[in-house]
């Protein structure tokens, strides 16, 4: 374990948070210093001491191992959640420290789930700070790291590879190093043009930027209590939906589209079942609101139906409806599509549609070697042939979810969280999509659930962030120390 190299760059993804810290404080002087102010320059005095100190203390070196590698990750994002909870615990107010934590976590992953009841009772400040942990957690605490490091670095190209999944790097066609500065440069065009939108449709400079965030981010937290349904827009309501679309879709296949001035990169199976699935869940919705007298008109139940499918589906969790006052039956259904949610390569949570495409062409080339046993039947991906071997990490992965779900919504229910709200809230959480069915649902928030509870949501928010698989391996390395890597 290289502890020089590990420190300083997981410093670097402290500087990150503190930078962001800094502007909160420059929009809490700029509104006469609210009542914020005092707990931003604490937070970001400690956050920028601690980031800096290996700077000055500890030479670079550019060697890293595997260990080294899964440790800068996961330290990095703890580490993050950690002092990202500082600005919330010193301001008081609703946070108490366990309250403080969730909010960082959720925002960090950009899960979007809230213990506030009233957000609107946050100074400007603190909401920008709040907007700020989905824009970091978004591109990555890690990726942010990695534009910094040089393109030649041998730690930037092993953190490339760990940090983004294989489903994330196999659309970008072109060079590891690459990958970043491609997911890097759609994802901020997507924020920069967001920005812009949201304040055409008559937006404040504040709601603009932290919308933004959110939405560029698949995050969902919001300046309003009642989010995107308080500004009562048309305009504002349809270009939510058209960026946590782009926002769920392969940003290579974006970039792609617009280098080549091309719509070839759209012919994508997984983007054909990704929008099939949206279609046909969004027209059920449709039917099930205007039949059940939930929305006034036909064009208000497609609106409202397909506006909740798609943000459980980007796992960005805005609102436009109370979905707790729908058919517990409609509540199940956006639940799942938050479950198998958008692309592999996007800000997503979930288990892609990619991982659920390539399940479905395994299993259908099972059952045909199952009826002819003599045959060998290929498993093809987008044109390309895939082999079992590339397959099973997915599938696995997909068993792993299911497993530390039905975990962690038995252990949420022993600590009296209650079965319904135990089971999806737990569901939500692993998937980062934020709000669930119910009390926590749309319009809801974690308030009042046990403690414990809220603590195995973030451990859920944080194994979803990362696809769980560098998290495992930091447990396997804590309880297997000798082993090496």
């Amino acid at each position: 374990m290289n502890l020089k190299v590990i420190s300083r760059n997981v410093g670097t993804a402290l500087l990150v948070s503190a930078l962001f810290m800094f502007f909160s404080i420059l929009v809490s002087v700029a509104n006469g210093n609210d009542s914020a102010l005092a707990a931003l320059i604490i937070s970001f005095t400690i956050t920028f001491v601690v980031g800096i100190f290996p700077f000055i203390f500890v030479r670079r070196t550019k060697a890293i191992t595997m260990r080294d590698g899964y440790l800068i990750i996961f330290l990095s994002w703890l580490l993050s959640f950690i002092f990202g909870m500082l600005p919330y615990a010193l301001w008081g107010g609703p946070f108490s420290v366990i309250d403080a934590w969730f909010e960082s976590v959720s925002g960090y992953t950009t899960t979007g789930a809230t213990i506030l009841s009233n957000v609107e009772n946050l100074p400007d400040s603190l909401l920008f700070w709040r907007a700020s942990t989905h824009f970091i957690g978004g591109l990555g605490v890690v990726v942010f790291l990695l534009l910094i490091i040089p393109n030649a670095a041998p730690v930037r190209l092993r953190l490339t590879n760990m940090e983004l999944s294989s489903l994330s790097r196999s659309g970008y066609r072109s060079r590891t190093n690459k990958t970043i500065v491609i997911f890097s440069s759609v994802y901020l065009g997507l924020v920069v043009t967001s920005f812009l939108c949201y304040k055409l449709a008559g937006m404040s400079w504040l709601d603009a930027i932290c919308h933004a965030f959110s939405v560029s981010a698949n995050g969902g937290f919001s300046t309003r209590n009642l989010s995107i349904a308080s500004f009562n827009s048309l305009p504002v309501t349809l270009i939510s939906m058209v960026f946590m679309f782009l926002s769920s879709l392969h940003y290579g296949m974006l970039f792609f589209c617009v280098v080549t001035r091309s719509l070839k990169p759209l012919n994508n199976p997984v983007l054909k079942l990704y929008v099939s699935y949206l279609t046909v869940f969004s027209v059920i919705a449709a039917i099930v609101l205007k039949n059940g007298n939930f929305a006034s008109s036909w064009g208000q139940a497609i609106l409202d139906g397909s506006f909740q499918m798609l943000s459980y589906a980007s796992t960005t969790g805005f609102a436009t409806a109370d979905n707790s006052q729908w058919p517990y039956f409609l509540s199940l259904l956006i639940m799942f599509a938050g479950t198998i949610c958008g692309m592999a390569g996007s800000t997503t949570g979930g288990l892609k549609s990619d991982r659920l495409l390539l399940l479905f062409k395994l299993l259908i080339a099972n059952i045909k070697e199952s009826i002819h046993p003599n045959s060998v039947h290929e498993v093809r991906f987008g044109g390309t042939v895939v082999s079992r071997d590339n397959i099973f990490p997915h599938v696995m992965y997909i068993a792993l979810f299911f497993v530390i779900w039905i975990i962690s919504a038995i252990l949420s229910m022993i600590v009296g969280g209650g079965m319904e709200v135990s089971l999806m809230a737990t569901l939500s959480s692993l998937g980062n999509v934020g709000p669930s069915v119910g009390v926590v649902g749309t319009f809801g928030n974690y308030g009042l659930l046990p403690a414990f509870s809220k603590f195995i949501y973030t451990i859920d928010m944080f194994l979803g962030r990362v696809e769980m698989y560098p998290f495992l391996a930091v447990v396997y390395m804590i309880f297997n120390p000798a082993r090496k890597f």
